[in-house]
This record gives structure tokens, sequence and C-alpha cells, in this order.
């Protein structure tokens, strides 16, 4: 059979024409943030843009919402007609905390779709709490517990959660990677994207005292509220929300996103320490300052490149039982694309195969094979499932032939073989041996007889 090889020299090319560019080069702005920790992802690829500690423990402050707004959606089926009732216990649990809150009054009766938005666009802390203790069943700690075992299911290793709404505690931490996993997650879930991007949310108090009653509240965050007194200094025209906060020990925290040119990404800024006020006597946000920096770097330096074909047959791998045909070619399950600096070619990025020593016919179009990833500058930035690009059936006959080789030459019939050949060469020694034996008796008897 006649080997076919014409696909070796171009898998040669994608796994050995490898450009090295130096990591600060490629993958680093021209600044740096003064965030304690950041981590940027492009959405559209799950690749890392920029990073700075993104595992360092940090106090995530009201970032911790975006956890409290999955427990709460995943947990109330109904969200626009399950009522909820502001109590003095709730009020009680945050008197003296210095809470940034919603201004939700005892007695305050509103649907739990209306608490999300108090909780996500002003940061109401009463909301939080309004939306834990109902949840959780009047017991805050149990909402606590369930935001703790999202947490380990989401895959963070280093995240643990107090409270629902980011009050300072030492034992309530996250980190900018565990944090990018949980806002990820929570962008998939209903509301969530319109929520956190809402300038001004009204709303209309459904009983209690204040039945009737229309109020309103703002977004804390400048990124995207150019509405707000200062935040012109701070707007960026392609971000939507996510979630703002701060505490002293925490610093100025921030997780937002943007969308342009067809290209999505996160951000996660934390523990950011303001530099002072401006003019005005304002507090300057550093955080969001260089939240917008890195996606203007980001949109200005990268692009997304088609790197595979799934038209394209790229590899191939050993096949076994068919009639003259000993490999078998493989193209990816789909054509993929990874976010790469202008400048670099997509043949620079490796491609690294997991596949069998080899494949048994028949196989189908479509049947995957194996597997590849995608690998730039020794990051891992995709990866990709490969198929076969033909169907193949299989050959009885060299099916036949190939296991008689392959028992002929395993190891076992070998063994077995030379114990065979050994008992064959005892039998025919002692065979001669007992026939000389006879034939020396019929001497002695014949002579005897002389």
């Amino acid at each position: 059979m006649k080997k076919r090889s014409f696909l070796l020299p171009l898998f040669i090319i994608f796994t050995v024409f490898f450009c090295t560019i130096s990591a600060n080069a490629a993958f680093s702005p021209d600044f740096e943030p003064q965030a304690q920790s950041v981590l940027m992802i492009n959405l559209d690829t799950n690749t890392t843009i920029y990073s700075k500690q993104p595992d360092a423990k940090v106090y995530p402050a009201s970032t911790t919402k975006i956890m409290t707004y999955i427990i709460a959606v995943e947990n109330i089926p109904d969200l626009d007609n399950t009522m909820i009732t502001f109590t003095q216990q709730m009020s009680d649990t945050l008197t003296g905390s210095g809470s940034s809150l919603a201004g939700l009054k005892v007695g305050d009766v509103l649907s739990a779709h209306d608490l999300l938005y108090c909780m996500m666009v002003p940061s109401g802390n009463d909301a939080a709490v309004a939306l834990a203790t109902y949840v959780g069943g009047g017991d805050i700690q149990k909402f606590v517990d369930m935001m703790n075992q999202k947490a380990q299911d989401l895959g963070c290793t280093n995240t643990h959660f107090m409270n629902p709404h980011g009050l300072q505690d030492e034992n309530h931490y996250t980190t900018a990677s565990d944090l990018a996993k949980i806002a990820q997650y929570a962008m998939k879930m209903n509301y969530f994207d319109e929520i956190t991007n809402t300038l001004r949310y009204t709303f209309t108090i459904k009983d209690g005292p204040r039945k009737g009653t229309s109020t309103w509240v703002d977004s804390t965050n400048f990124l995207i509220n150019q509405n707000l007194i200062g935040a012109t200094a701070y707007y960026y025209q392609y971000a939507r929300g996510i979630k703002t906060g701060h505490t002293d020990e925490a610093g100025y925290c921030l997780v937002s996103s943007a969308r342009a040119e067809g290209i999505s990404y996160l951000c996660v800024m934390m523990n950011t320490k303001s530099p002072g006020t401006d003019s005005s006597g304002a507090v300057i946000h550093q955080e969001m300052l260089d939240t917008r920096q890195l996606y203007r770097w980001a949109y200005k330096n990268f692009q997304l490149k088609q790197v595979l074909s799934a038209s394209q047959a790229t590899m191939e791998v050993p096949l076994d039982y068919a009639w003259n045909k000993d490999h078998l070619l493989l193209s990816p399950e789909t054509t993929v694309s990874a976010i790469l600096p202008n400048d670099v070619d997509p043949s620079n990025v490796q491609i690294v195969p997991n596949l069998p020593q080899s494949v048994a016919a028949p196989v189908k179009r479509g049947d995957q094979v194996g597997t590849a990833k995608l690998v730039y500058n020794g990051e891992e930035i995709g990866s990709v499932n490969l198929v076969s690009s033909e169907s193949v059936d299989r050959s009885e006959w060299v099916h036949i032939i190939t296991l008689a080789k392959r028992i002929v030459t395993s190891r076992w019939f070998v063994l077995i073989a030379a114990i065979l050949a050994v008992l064959i060469i005892v039998y025919i020694v002692l065979t001669l041996l007992s026939h000389q034996k006879k034939t020396a008796k019929r001497k002695v008897h014949r002579y005897r007889k002389m």
C-alpha cells in the first residue's frame, strides 16, 4: 500500500514554524494599570489578553452582588410576580454599616425583578439583603452557603463569601480569575446584560406604606453613565455594565465588558487606590480610567483572525483495515479563529494535536478522532475537535491479514511458538535417543544368539 503523506509538510509548517514573540511586547499595553489585580479576557475565544496577579487574594466589595444575582435568579422562578417585603430586620442588618443603598423603606413591597435592578444599578445593599433573606427562607446564612457552593461549582478555587453584599469581612474574598468565571456565567443569565447596563431605573412600590410611590435609581458606573456629574472623564462608548465596588480595604473595583467591531472583552480590575481628587474635589476613579485605556489598547492592537478552516484537511493519522489506504485525513470540527496581535500571521499559531496512534476503519466523515490545542507564545488560546474529513470502509480481507500479522508478531504468539519449537526439538531428540537405544538392544540381542 502506498503511504499518503502529502499533508505532512503542512502539519510540520503548523507545528514547527512557530514564531516566538516576547510576551511583554505582544500582550502588554504601553502602561501599567494601577490595580493590584487585573484580568482582561477576550470573550469570543476565552483568551487572556492581559493579566496582572490574577490569582491574588482580593476583597470583592460590591462586585459580590454578581454572585448574589446568580443565586437569586436561579432560585426565584417568577421574578415579576414574586413580591418581597423590606422588613425592619433586613434594615437592622445594615444599620451603621455606611452601606450604599437603593433607598428602600421598611414596609416597601417590590417585585424580585425590581430588587435586582435596585441591587445592581445603584449597588443597593438593602436590595441584596432583601433578596438573600427571601431566597434563604429568612436565613441569610443559608443564602451565603448557596453562594459558596455555586462558586465551587463554577471552578472558583480561592473564593469565599460571608454576606450577599460585599461589606468588609476578612473571610470574604475572591480573585480576579474567580470573579471572571462568576461574571462570565452571570452574563449568560436572563436580564443580566439589560440590568447591569441600565443607567436609570424607575420603579413603583407595589404595596406597603408607600404603595404607588414611583422612584428611581441611577447607575454608579461612570464607564457607561456619562450623565452623572464628573462621569465624562471616564465614559467609554463601547462599555457595558457590569458592577462597581468599593470599601477602604477592597479599594475601587470594577467588573465590566465591552463590545465593538464584532469583538467582546471582559475586564476585572480589583483593588485600585484612588490617586486623590480632581479640581472639583471629586474622587478620581483610576479603576475606570485604566479599564477604558485597556479596552482602547485591546481594540487598537488585536484582531480576531481565522487560524483553521473546517473545510480544509490539516493533518492525518495512520489508518488500519482499509484497502489501498493507510492514512486518514483530518480537519477541524469547526472553523477556528483566535484573537491575535495585528502584526501576527495566523501561521505563527502552533497546532498541538492529541491523536491516537492509529484509527481503525470503518470511519464516517465527521467522526471525532482527536483534539488539538492552539498555542501562541506558549499560551493556549483555543482548542478544537479533529474529525475525519472522509468516509472509509473496512476491507475484510485487509482486516484478516492485518489481524493475522498482528497475531503472528505478537509477543505471546512468539513466546508460544518458541515453546512449541522447544517441545518439538525435545520430542525429536528424545525420539532419536529412544531409537538409538532400541537399535543398540537389537544389536546386543543378535550378538548373544551367535
